[in-house]
């Protein structure tokens, strides 16, 4: 399947609320739903804890909300989880670990467009999660060929669940440490990285894309063979409008870039409006099409959403759920001017 463009709206997952049930309200009214991460609602629902349900030699100590990484404790469950290996329950988000994701499996979502899930990528949760020498588990020859396995086993079983509701199901790799990969300090580097994310993506079925809110190396990520690439545009405008050829060869490819414009920090966003905010996403495409990125290909394979998520505004959830409206009403403003009819 094609996913859907069309200036459609979708949002990133992770919420403030404490509300599961105003956060599922406001994730159903995104054209393409998603289910809610609310880490405020518990730390089970913290990304990365989500992600590393039923990880061998992970520490979870939920009471201080931390994570860590035994490599004797690996050693000790690994062999049980490949007696898992096959059981589709085994890899999905358990009860215990989203109060969303089951009551989302529940509704009728066949009429939307599509559907959406996500879960943290290996780049990502390999750099975050440390190992009892403080060491990140990415750099763990033995380790990260399993987690590469893993993940992809997970993000495979979600979307079959997903796909049960919505034939247009797709997930989100979310990846904010992709930006770290051209540092000279991170230790793992793009070819190394490369190379991982092309064994990772050839196990994950399609369709699947990349979410990150950071600046990593665009042309990287616009490479991988992905049908969706997700951003924080509002932030990272003029850097990526400096990749026109490669974002050029993505669209051709008939590929969807997600245009995260809407902030969601309460400061940025009392600063803009509908106004300000069609023109920063304009001048955006202005560049693309003055570098021969073709008009119609990118308003057709354009989606809309926040830049990025927000846990901590004084006001809580609100201007997050503000964010979400302005984000709808951009898109219906878009579509009448650019998909008149």
């Amino acid at each position: 399947m094609q996913i859907p463009g069309n200036l459609l709206t979708t949002a990133m997952a992770v919420m403030p609320h404490t509300d599961v049930e105003r956060a599922l309200e406001m994730a159903l009214t995104m054209d393409v739903p998603f289910w809610p991460q609310l880490p405020n609602y518990s730390y089970y629902e913290d990304m990365y804890v989500q992600a590393a349900e039923h990880f061998p030699g992970i520490v979870l100590n939920v009471g201080q909300r931390t994570l860590r990484f035994s490599i004797e404790k690996f050693t000790e469950e690994f062999e049980q989880v490949l007696e898992h290996f096959d059981d589709p329950a085994y890899f999905d988000v358990s009860r215990t670990y989203s109060a969303v994701y089951h009551r989302f499996l529940s509704l009728d979502l066949a009429n939307r467009p599509a559907i959406r899930g996500q879960l943290e990528g290996p780049v990502s949760f390999g750099f975050n999660i440390l190992d009892q020498d403080e060491r990140p588990i990415i750099f763990d020859d033995t380790v990260r060929p399993f987690m590469l396995e893993f993940m992809a086993r997970r993000l495979n079983v979600q979307l079959e669940r997903l796909k049960g509701l919505n034939p247009n199901a797709f997930m989100f790799v979310d990846e904010p440490g992709l930006q770290f990969l051209f540092s000279a300090m991170a230790g793992y580097g793009d070819i190394q990285a490369k190379g991982d994310l092309d064994q990772f993506f050839a196990a994950v079925d399609h369709p699947r894309g990349i979410h990150l809110c950071g600046n990593p190396d665009w042309d990287f990520l616009l490479n991988l063979d992905l049908d969706i690439l997700s951003l924080d545009v509002y932030t990272n405008a003029e850097i990526f409008a400096s990749y026109a050829p490669s974002i050029r060869r993505f669209l051709e490819r008939d590929k969807i870039i997600v245009w995260g414009i809407v902030p969601t920090g309460f400061e940025t966003f009392a600063v803009e409006d509908i106004p300000s905010l069609t023109a920063r996403l304009e001048n955006v495409w202005q560049v693309l099409w003055s570098k021969g990125v073709d008009r119609e290909q990118l308003v057709q394979n354009s989606m809309l959403s926040p830049a990025t998520c927000c846990l901590v505004n004084p006001d809580k959830e609100k201007t997050v759920e503000r964010a979400f409206a302005t984000v709808a009403a951009l898109a219906s403003r878009l579509r009448e001017k650019y998909r008149p009819g």
